[in-house]
């Protein structure tokens, strides 16, 4: 069997070393080609030296002379540093598949290039698709590329309706932990710090999605994400407050059943998943056992205490570039928050501000999302 070659974008990040060890598990199977990071250089470097990979990029070309050092040892790894060397080295010919993990807006851009040179894309960025769903989705069918979810959630949808092709969807009933603030009133949240935030009770997550976690705002762009990914409008798509965090998510079908995926919080599983998908291979790990469940909960999510997740709906009920206005106001404030600058509360506030002031399209492209993106950032931040 030919070794599946995988680019992980985002190597060094939560999601990027658990599919590490993925790999690690299944050297019979899977080969890193590529490894990329932003800034953490010495991590990429270290994984470079473990996974031997054909090619290594550093987003940040401040890094690149350092990069160069530290693998002056591996001269057969190719260093490349720069926004522009992410978008080229995903078409490499020998890649057969595309691991999306880098965080937020930064990583549409070379997933586009991805799905252009027909890769298999497992898409862990939900970000993608919450700017650009319309477009990707389009140049997923034009192109031939797959596109498998990472996500926890979304995987479990898409294992929920493997063999369901012709059945017709009733509603998509999505998870969420509801993060630590799930039974903190409104006065206490008014004083939450990000390090009150960053305490996820069930996964362990990057600081960025672990305060989108916190408001809720994580959940909503997985609404959106969810729209694209399975055709199912928003209003068919209903977010449950399970904090056991052992069912990931599940589909209920026109005539009343059920089907959901249950598990131990492993990002590892939707992972492998997406990399072997049809196929089911062995994992290292826990076991989820039932007899330890005493019971599990489920409730409705209070949009008035965490209303990024009303946001979030009415930013796809309306549609165009509206999405793409709440990412990036999101991606500053969430920001802002981690480095005291912006309350718990505010950040809601800002983005639904910035929701009001930018500019709408109705139909944007590929240069409407750039556009988009600039304008709203910047009101944010002068909003801040």
């Amino acid at each position: 069997m030919k070794k599946q070659q995988i680019c992980i974008l985002g190597s060094t990040g939560s999601i990027g070393t658990q599919a590490l060890d993925v790999i690690a598990q299944h050297p019979d199977r899977y080969e890193a080609y590529c490894l990329t990071a932003n800034n953490s250089v010495e991590k990429l470097a270290a994984q470079a030296h473990k996974f031997h990979p054909a090619a290594v990029v550093i987003a940040n070309e401040a890094h690149y002379d350092e990069l160069q050092q530290l693998l002056a040892d591996e001269p057969d790894i190719k260093v490349y540093a720069g926004k522009e060397a992410l978008n080229e080295i995903v078409e490499a010919e020998p890649i057969d598949m595309v691991l999306a993990a880098m965080v937020g807006f930064a990583g549409l851009t070379p997933t586009i290039h991805a799905i252009r040179a027909h890769k298999k894309i497992c898409l862990a960025n939900k970000e993608t698709l919450v700017v650009a769903g319309e477009l990707i989705c389009q140049l997923s069918q034009e192109n031939h590329a797959p596109i498998l979810p990472v996500d926890s959630e979304h995987s479990a949808i898409f294992q929920s309706l493997v063999g369901e092709d012709q059945n017709e969807i009733d509603k998509i009933l999505l998870t969420c932990s509801g993060g630590p603030f799930r039974l903190f009133s409104h006065e206490q949240l008014k004083t939450v710090t990000a390090a009150d935030a960053l305490r996820h009770p069930t996964w362990d997550m990057g600081a960025k999605i672990t305060i989108d976690s916190a408001s809720l705002m994580n959940k909503g762009f997985e609404v959106i994400e969810a729209r694209w990914l399975f055709g199912v409008p928003a209003e068919q798509i209903e977010v449950l407050i399970h904090p056991q965090s052992v069912v990931h998510s599940g589909v209920q079908f026109k005539d009343g059943a059920v089907k959901a995926q249950l598990g131990v919080p492993d990002m590892r599983l939707p992972i492998q998943y997406a990399f072997s998908f049809p196929e089911r291979l062995s994992l290292n790990g826990d076991r989820l056992n039932l007899f330890d469940i005493q019971h599990l909960d489920f409730f409705k999510p209070d949009t008035k205490k965490f209303p990024c997740l009303a946001l979030a709906y009415d930013a796809i009920r309306k549609g165009g570039n509206m999405p793409c206005i709440l990412n990036a106001a999101n991606e500053i404030v969430n920001a802002a928050f981690r480095r005291g600058y912006c309350s718990f509360l505010g950040m809601a506030d800002i983005i639904e501000k910035t929701m009001a002031k930018a500019t709408f399209d109705k139909n944007p492209d590929y240069d409407v999302y750039m556009q988009t993106d600039a304008e709203a950032r910047k009101i944010a931040t002068s909003l801040l």
